[in-house]
C-alpha cells in the first residue's frame, strides 16, 4: 500500500479506542429525549388527575342537585295549595258558627273550588268527567252496569267519581255507570 492510499484510509483504531466516543455521542440525545418524554408522561399523568377529579367532584354535585330536585319537586305544587287549605279552614270556622249564613257558605265553597280547579290545572292536571260519552276502559273503570231506556249500549249514564290525568298520563281513572246493551 501507498501512502495515499494510508491516508485515505487512516490509521488503524485500536479496538473499542472511538466506540465510546460514539456511544456517549449518541447517548446524550437519548437521555435528553428520554427526560422529555418522562416529563410528557408526568403532565399527562398529573392532567388526569385533575380531569378525574373534576369528573368525581361533577358526579357528586349531580347526584346532591337531583336530590334536592327530588325533594323538593313539590315545593311549588304545595306553595300554590295553602291558599286552598287556608279557605277550607275560614269555611270550616264559618260553618261552626252559631248562625251560618247557607248563601255566604257555598260561595265560599265554589270559591275555593274554583281556586283549586285553577292550581291543578296550572300543574297540568285534568279532570275526566265522560258523561254521555262511549265507555273507555283506559280510562273509566266500570261500577256497575244499568239498563238504559234512550241510551246507546256501552255509553256512561253516570259518573261517580271523576277520573284525572297528569300531562296526559291517567292519575285516577273515571268511575262510572255504563249503559247495558
Amino acid at each position: 500500500m501507498n501512502r495515499e492510499e494510508q491516508d485515505a484510509i487512516g490509521e488503524p483504531e485500536a479496538p473499542g479506542a472511538g466506540a465510546a466516543d460514539g456511544t456517549e455521542a449518541t447517548q446524550a440525545p437519548a437521555d435528553a429525549r428520554l427526560a422529555d418524554l418522562q416529563a410528557k408522561a408526568d403532565e399527562h399523568w398529573e392532567l388526569y388527575l385533575r380531569t378525574r377529579a373534576e369528573l368525581d367532584n361533577l358526579r357528586r354535585r349531580g347526584a346532591k342537585e337531583l336530590e334536592q330536585a327530588h325533594r323538593f319537586a313539590l315545593e311549588k305544587f304545595v306553595g300554590e295549595l295553602l291558599p286552598v287549605k287556608d279557605s277550607l279552614e275560614l269555611g270550616l270556622a264559618a260553618a261552626q258558627s252559631e248562625a251560618p249564613e247557607v248563601q255566604s257558605l257555598r260561595e265560599g265553597s265554589e270559591l275555593t273550588l274554583r281556586l283549586l280547579t285553577g292550581v291543578l290545572e296550572k300543574f297540568g292536571v285534568e279532570a275526566i268527567d265522560p258523561q254521555g260519552e262511549k265507555f273507555d276502559p283506559e280510562r273509566h273503570q266500570a261500577v256497575s252496569m244499568q239498563p238504559a231506556q234512550g241510551a246507546e249500549p256501552n255509553t256512561v249514564l253516570q259518573v261517580m267519581q271523576k277520573g284525572y290525568s297528569l300531562n296526559g298520563r291517567l292519575l285516577r281513572p273515571a268511575m262510572v255507570v255504563v249503559a247495558q246493551g
